[in-house]
């Protein structure tokens, strides 16, 4: 028995009581590493076919990567709907319903994974054709989007499970599950690549077999562990409540992350329009970016995490302390690696490609987005904080129309007119301050909804629960 409280300890963390700044820090920080680190598979990816294969090779893997989110987020926004309600279970210490809550998201994930196997390599070539992806790079994305999406139900198992061990205070252990794989995956891709040539087809295989790794880790991880998180393979089976109230919260905010990716498809379909050189210019900017969103997206899942465990102890004073403490850290992370990433963008750049040009679009995109990325940020951790009371659809609505539906009017109004690559790049940061403010004020708005019915909640649903 003590041996199982001293896993608890070690682990799981109480984020309704004592200091906030503290616990943050110490949850956000192995979220922040383990999103680099999956984000490395992807720049493994990119950095071994940019050196080794060619800019057309380096081209093929950029234009999936639009195509794959807008395929893939509706199912791993089920994932944050798991994370909010597992948090909450949690955090009211009701173990029948977590015991439902682990099962059903499992399984989901695993039933997910299989359909978008075939969703992924069905659609692969038709949808990178009406994007308008070059006849001299479409042979190769399609090859590497098939291979890719392969490795579906083990990221989608590895994202769900991830997202449990989150809920309950766990970071470290996805961490070092990802730093294995990462690892693997590294590996492999230098194998496949320069020792058997196998070009955009080995990045993807190599991605495929890491990710297969993680989830296995992640899974097992479960399965060993005591009290409400504990997996047994025995009883996986999809509660309909659970799945129900899963898809309340989860549903919306994948619907906004796939529409997102639609107007990223637009973008990226623009930015085809200039060729393959400034398609690779515009994969390696994107990518450095990346590492500077992930870091700021931990703050999002660390405001999911600490909202949705103090909502179902309802302890709903603390949830306006969280917001500003993440609003604070997001900022300065944002500030701080967005403005570093453009200004060392030279020297990180030479990793992607020796090409003068490519360096020079990958800038171009850089020194618009870099640079006022904490905007992004800021937006994000307030979507945050209100999916973790319960409230996705809200959130959902202003963020489509206050950033996905104004880069779509942009990209057939201004951008038309001022047919230029940073003119495309600009319609980045206005979407984010305009949503910002919006979502802040929504905030406001449900935060003070939930303290009128606070003394009303003890026994009864949450009042955010429909959405």
């Amino acid at each position: 028995m003590d041996g199982k409280a001293v896993s608890k300890g070690k682990y799981e963390m109480d984020m309704c009581n004592g200091p906030l700044l503290h616990k943050i820090i110490i949850f956000a920080v192995p979220v922040v590493l383990s999103g680099i680190l999956q984000l490395l598979f992807n720049a493994a990816d990119i950095v071994v076919v940019g050196r080794f294969a060619g800019n057309q090779a380096l081209a093929a893997v950029g234009s999936t990567s639009a195509l794959i989110n807008l395929l893939i987020n509706v199912f791993i926004g089920l994932s944050v709907g798991a994370n909010v309600l597992v948090a909450r279970f949690y955090g009211s210490k009701q173990e029948s319903e977590m015991h439902d809550m682990v099962h059903t998201a499992v399984a989901t994930a695993l039933v997910s994974g299989v359909f978008l196997v075939f969703l992924g390599c069905l659609l692969a070539s038709p949808a990178l054709r009406l994007m308008g992806t070059p006849d001299d790079v479409i042979g190769q994305s399609v090859i590497y989007m098939r291979i890719y999406f392969v490795g579906m139900p083990a990221m989608m198992a590895y994202n769900f499970g991830s997202a449990i061990l989150r809920a309950i205070g766990d970071t470290k252990r996805p961490l070092y599950y990802l730093l294995v794989a990462g690892i693997v995956n590294v590996v492999l891709n230098l194998v496949f690549v320069i020792v058997f040539h196998m070009g955009v087809a080995g990045v993807a295989l190599a991605t495929a077999i890491s990710q297969t790794i993680s989830a296995a880790l992640v899974l097992r991880c479960l399965m060993q562990m005591d009290g409400m998180c504990h997996l047994d393979l025995k009883e996986l089976k999809i509660s309909r409540d659970k799945l129900f109230k899963m898809i309340q919260i989860g549903v919306p905010a994948g619907l906004q992350g796939a529409l997102f990716s639609v107007s990223n498809v637009l973008i990226q379909s623009s930015v085809n329009s200039f060729g393959s050189t400034a398609m690779a210019g515009n994969t390696a900017g994107a990518n450095v970016e990346g590492f500077v969103y992930t870091a700021m997206n931990s703050f999002y899942q660390t405001a999911i995490s600490f909202t949705g465990q103090n909502y179902g102890a309802m302890k709903f004073r603390r949830i306006g302390k969280i917001l500003l403490i993440c609003q604070g850290l997001v900022i300065t992370v944002g500030l701080v690696m967005g403005n570093l990433a453009y200004l060392f963008g030279n020297v990180i750049l030479k990793l992607y490609s020796s090409d003068p040009q490519v360096i020079r679009y990958a800038l171009m995109r850089m020194g618009i987005i870099c640079t006022f990325y904490c905007l992004c940020g800021m937006m994000d951790v307030m979507v945050g904080s209100m999916r973790g009371m319960g409230f996705s659809i809200l959130p959902m609505i202003v963020s489509l129309t206050g950033a996905c539906l104004f880069r779509v009017v942009w990209i057939m109004t201004i951008f038309q007119k001022i047919h230029t690559l940073p003119c495309l790049y600009w319609s980045y940061p206005i979407s984010w301050a305009l949503t910002f403010a919006v979502h802040l004020a929504c905030w406001t708005f449900l935060y003070r909804r939930v303290l009128r019915q606070s003394s009303g909640m003890a026994g009864q649903t949450a009042p955010g629960s429909a959405g």
